[in-house]
């Protein structure tokens, strides 16, 4: 990978400490559905660790990375699909998994299989998905609304993972809306229970990925909860980004999701400005290419581990990363379409060899934003009379019930 030479001034940070985990670098990816597999976190591993060395840092941790989220109720219930979702990547340590629940006792299930099955070494929980087929069922953002209800989830998930020394997490975003906010309540139930770290999205369910992350909220929660670790989350699409957040609201350590789509190195990016470096990784068009190929080939092997047809499900399966990956890039309208339809790996490098690879990195028209941001919500989808009080009760906690009950696959 190309490298060049950017002005960072980075701030002071420490190694992050997630219970026995110290992590070198205060980096975490974010679980993030269809993207965040095996192959896709083995690759962003593979890229930070060779752009490291090459950049005179070999010994220097690139950061956590967490599965795609999986539900309690299905990881309980053994699905394939599930199994599939917390498989970890060749020498992937710690296993990171993300769990989504709306029921103690089956979150609390779920961790103790994860952990007394050997499957886990870092439970991290869901609170942040803003999606309505979520939050419409009162789980993801919209949970720790009923105050009473987050906390007993959150104390399954630590009871059932403190025997085996296994630290938990928890995700979370501002709150439902701009009127129902639960980040600074929900961060202190958190530590009076026992997590590990707590992570902030700054943005509302209703803002879903829309506008700008609040970074002073992240600041917030950093000074309400003082015993653990504070993540933040929202609007890291570089390595400067990261260290201004940090700089700004006094966090622990960043949480990366859309900010690495189409450019899983920018963990090296990440890893070297937390040391102090000034070096970013800035591939050419045939080094983005390489590894695109290189995480269609991983998809291959994951798929095919799960007893898939490897190869076609990896080409179905790569071709949303393909907009991302050529962000900027001069790329004819004929290639590009193609590369939307590939279905061999053959194929694909026909594709890839059709491109002008001498193409430096483009600047600015290859960085910023990425994935989609949607809009806001006018009104977060949710079960009916949901907000009238912050406990379960009536109509809210029959929805609960239904919601468990109805979870299938991963």
């Amino acid at each position: 990978m190309e490298r060049v030479t950017a002005t960072a001034d980075a701030p002071t940070v420490a190694p992050l400490a997630i219970g026995p985990h110290a992590v070198g670098t205060p980096v975490v990816l974010a679980p993030m559905a269809g993207i965040t597999n095996a192959a896709f976190r083995q690759l962003c591993r593979e890229l930070a660790g060779e752009a490291l060395a090459d950049a005179g840092l070999p010994g220097v941790g690139a950061g956590v990375y967490v599965s795609e989220m999986v539900t309690s109720r299905a990881l309980v219930e053994r699905t394939p699909e599930s199994l599939r979702l917390i498989q970890p990547a060749p020498g992937e340590h710690p296993r990171s998994v993300q769990l989504y629940g709306v029921d103690p006792a089956t979150v609390g299930a779920a961790v103790r299989m994860l952990v007394e099955e050997d499957r886990a070494d870092h439970v991290d929980l869901n609170f942040g998905c803003p999606v309505p087929k979520v939050t419409r069922k009162g789980g993801g953002s919209a949970l720790p609304w009923k105050a009473t209800l987050f906390r007993d989830i959150v104390r399954a998930a630590v009871r059932a993972a403190e025997p085996h020394g296994v630290p938990v997490t928890v995700k979370m975003r501002k709150g439902i809306d701009d009127d129902h906010l639960t980040f600074l309540d929900a961060g202190r139930a958190a530590e009076a229970e026992g997590v590990a770290a707590v992570a902030l999205h700054a943005r509302t369910a209703a803002q879903h990925y829309s506008g700008h992350a609040d970074w002073d909220a992240i600041g917030e929660l950093k000074a309400a909860v003082t015993t653990i670790p504070v993540l933040g989350n929202g609007d890291i699409w570089s390595a400067d980004d990261a260290l201004a957040m940090v700089r700004r609201t006094g966090c622990d350590g960043v949480v990366v999701g859309r900010g690495c789509l189409g450019r899983p190195w920018l963990f090296a990016d990440l890893a070297a400005a937390f040391a102090g470096r000034e070096v970013r990784v800035q591939p050419t068009l045939a080094q983005v290419a390489r590894a695109l190929r290189r995480h269609a080939e991983l998809l291959a092997e994951h798929y095919e581990a799960a007893g898939q047809d490897g190869e076609l499900k990896a080409c179905r399966d790569i071709r949303k990363h393909v907009a991302w990956y050529l962000k900027g890039f001069v790329v004819g309208a004929h290639v590009r379409s193609n590369l939307g339809l590939v279905d061999s790996l053959a194929r694909l490098d026909e594709l890839l060899a059709e491109l002008d690879l001498t193409q430096p990195w483009p600047g600015d028209a290859a960085e910023g934003q990425r994935g989609r941001a949607g809009t806001p919500q006018k009104r977060v989808a949710l079960p009916e009379g949901w907000l009238d009080s912050r406990e379960l009760e009536g109509e809210s906690a029959r929805a609960i019930r239904e919601a468990e009950l109805s979870v299938s696959g991963g």
